[in-house]
């Protein structure tokens, strides 16, 4: 039998209709911030309902500039706490940093989400706002801690990086939340070459965003130059403001992305579902999805004793799983929060993600659970 090859993650691009767009982009000789830009922000607030959308160059991007302007238009000070998670990647929590507020890790629950409970014990004269992440496109408890912010007052931010497509009871999570922030990036399940969208409550915050994204400029250039071609280059710079929006290059895939979004997103939760049948009675332990979640099943997570020694396994077998995340009080500018949220070590320790991609087959999901059963304990 030939030797298998099944890596973790394989982006899917519809690419002659990709080709379409950029080709668009390039005879139009318009790349940058413009007209495909604005088409997926109209087409992501259609499809998600939520009020407001700005294209940015990625979620890391979305994820600072949420702190950032909450920061600034709630007169929050240098010190001044968020409630987060440790199990994220390290943009989440460093978007923290970025803004002078302090990461208070809370622990996670077995959807290995914040965990309610952990959040409300967190919560200091010093708490502002709460970061929830929906790891694996999960929601979690995410309904339980938007209730907590409301209740206490905090701001809410939800880094939905792996929820593209998630609902929750139906509806998309993040109504409620005081910023939603997704992630295009290549292997995401909505992919272009790497780019974001920040979803904000407020229109007053969306009007900043689109200032600060663009060095503060109070004008882009898209509005700036007219139908005739005549270019209006005076305006006025009101912040210090970054570079961060994203071009009409990323967004002519993401629409191509969008298109089929739901379509691959079923797909995903099939190949989850053959994954939980595989693994039945077999004293394999997965991660559970929340009831009422209808993941987005970016991730399949599984905890395991021999983590290291199962991977190195499967890597032997053409298998290449990944692990989501290493507990980021492990890191050096985390580290006074080590042993805080023992849940979360734990996981971190254990966890590790099966392939999950479009291209997997229903053989190719029996191979890796039987490869998995053979050599976990």
């Amino acid at each position: 039998m030939a030797q298998k090859n099944i890596p973790l993650f394989i982006p899917t691009f519809r690419t002659e209709e990709c080709l379409e767009q950029i080709r668009e982009c390039l005879d139009k000789g318009w790349t940058g911030l413009g007209f495909k830009t604005v088409e997926l922000e109209e087409k992501w607030k259609e499809y998600t309902k939520l009020p407001h959308a700005h294209f940015l160059a990625s979620a890391t991007a979305g994820l600072d500039l949420a702190f950032n302007i909450l920061k600034e238009e709630n007169n929050w000070q240098d010190g001044d706490e968020v409630i987060t998670t440790p199990m994220t990647f390290v943009s989440s929590n460093h978007a923290i940093l970025y803004n002078r507020l302090k990461p208070v890790f809370a622990d996670v629950d077995e959807y290995l989400c914040l965990d309610p409970k952990s959040v409300v014990e967190r919560i200091t004269p010093k708490t502002k706002a709460v970061l929830f992440v929906g790891i694996g496109g999960n929601a979690g408890r995410y309904a339980e801690v938007e209730k907590i912010c409301k209740e206490k007052g905090l701001a809410l931010v939800l880094d939905a990086a792996h929820m593209a497509g998630t609902k929750l009871n139906g509806d998309v999570p993040g109504r409620g939340a005081d910023a939603v922030v997704y992630s295009y990036q290549a292997v995401k399940n909505m992919p272009t070459g790497d780019s974001g969208m920040i979803c904000f409550k407020e229109a007053k915050f969306d009007e900043i965003v689109r200032k600060k994204s663009w060095l503060g400029i109070n004008k882009d250039t898209f509005a700036r130059t007219a139908g005739k071609g005549a270019y209006k280059w005076k305006y006025d710079v009101e912040y210090v403001g970054f570079k961060d929006h994203g071009n009409s290059i990323m967004a002519g895939i993401g629409l191509v992305s969008l298109k089929y979004l739901d379509q691959d997103n079923n797909y995903r939760r099939q190949i989850a579902a053959w994954y939980d049948e595989e693994f039945k009675n077999s004293g394999v332990k997965t991660v559970p999805v929340a009831p009422g979640c209808e993941s987005s099943r970016h991730l399949y997570q599984i905890l395991i004793g021999n983590r290291d020694e199962l991977l190195a396994a499967l890597n032997e077998n053409g298998v290449y799983p990944g692990v989501h995340y290493r507990d980021n009080t492990e890191y050096r500018m985390y580290a006074y929060a080590k042993g805080t949220c023992p849940n979360s070590h734990y996981v971190s320790e254990h966890t590790l993600s099966l392939p999950m991609h479009m291209k997997l087959t229903r053989e190719d999901v029996k191979y890796v659970a039987d490869t998995v059963k053979k050599y976990a304990k």
